[in-house]
């Protein structure tokens, strides 16, 4: 008896419109192809138009309505000329990270074969590593505000937030993920010359925990020496972990360095599955081209790869990489910002008949 997911699908936003239904068309080929299990793909219209209409990015009962699916396959929130940027992602993403505790953000940094990175001498065997970052909490909690407004005098405060629960948690998943590689090495990354509280916090639950996988080896790096790493050394990496504000920083700086932005993944995990989890690409609603028909698919498809693998159909997963990794290597339909002129329907369909293949 085939197994059955129910998947909540938010498009979004800008080029979230355009790369979602080529990731749900993927998805629809591999559940033909691997023939074991079903995708109930149900869309809800929410983000900056749905904003414009009610006055809300999504209704008030969003939570209660999202949290019997599975999982939830996002496209993009965001659209600066409509909606102010801070009002789309405290109204639909983060409130869904929080409310479900998908402390958890994990994000592939990986060149693949047939693509030229812009890094010199750095080719797919160098750029192969996962960042994780903390979802929930740290610069990201919201905690602040802002007094004596319009004065000479207003003052604008914002509190970052640090518990050991969170951190600790957060922590021992890169360890766990870091032993299951073949590296074993989880990198930490802090500002704790800088920030001699919260981070030296983070840095001392780090070597607590430490203690308890002697077979994982590890490292502390401030940020900016690992964002210049990033650059100069990537190979020496293999699980990094950082705060909510300083992985975001990162994972863009290494979604450049895997040849674009419309290469790079993210899932938003709740590791107990209490709640769904989230996928969804890092690269934004990206509204300059949004409506031109060539932003670039591979993240949200890749990212339908990570909802398959946590949902437990491995060999899907692996199945529809392997039909990214032989789409790119041919090099005959890539979007603009891979250096080719192919549409965003175009590279779906390719991928999509490179796992028609696979499976014949």
């Amino acid at each position: 008896m085939a197994k059955e997911y129910r998947i909540a699908v938010i498009p979004g936003d800008g080029i979230g419109k355009e790369v979602v239904p080529e990731g749900c068309k993927v998805l629809k080929a591999i559940e033909q192809v691997v023939g074991d299990f079903h995708l109930h793909l149900e869309e809800h219209p929410w983000g900056s138009e749905y904003y414009l209409k009610h006055g809300r990015m999504m209704p008030r009962d969003a939570l209660k309505i999202l949290e019997d699916y599975d999982t939830i396959y996002l496209g993009a929130v965001g659209m600066p000329g409509m909606v102010p940027d801070h009002v789309t992602l405290w109204g639909l993403l983060l409130p869904i990270r929080k409310g479900f505790e998908q402390y958890v953000n994990l994000r592939p940094i990986r060149l693949l074969p047939g693509l030229v990175g812009p890094l010199r001498n750095k080719g797919p065997e160098d750029i192969d590593f996962v960042c994780v970052r903390e979802n929930t909490e740290g610069e990201y909690s919201g905690v602040g505000g802002r007094v004596h407004g319009g004065t000479p005098y207003e003052v604008a405060l914002q509190t970052s937030v640090f518990t050991r629960h969170a951190v600790e948690r957060v922590i021992r998943f890169s360890f766990e993920l870091a032993r299951k590689r073949s590296k074993k090495k989880l990198t930490s990354v802090t500002k704790s010359n800088a920030f001699q509280y919260s981070m030296v916090f983070w840095d001392e639950i780090f070597s607590e925990l430490a203690a308890e996988y002697p077979d994982v080896q590890t490292q502390k790096w401030h940020v900016d020496a690992m964002a210049a790493r990033f650059i100069t050394h990537p190979e020496t990496l293999d699980v990094v972990v950082a705060s909510n504000l300083f992985a975001d920083i990162l994972t863009d700086l290494g979604g450049a360095i895997q040849g674009s932005l419309g290469m790079s993944p993210g899932g938003n995990l709740n590791p107990e599955r209490r709640w769904p989890s989230m996928f969804e690409p890092i690269h934004g609603s990206a509204p300059d081209i949004a409506g031109k028909g060539i932003a670039n698919p591979t993240a949200t498809i890749w990212a339908g790869s990570l909802m398959l693998e946590f949902l437990g159909e491995e060999r899907a997963a692996q199945m529809v990489m392997e039909g990214i990794i032989s789409t790119v290597m041919e090099g005959k339909v890539l979007t603009p910002d891979l250096g080719g002129s192919a549409g965003t329907v175009e590279v779906g369909e390719a991928i999509c008949n490179q796992i028609y293949d696979l499976g014949s």
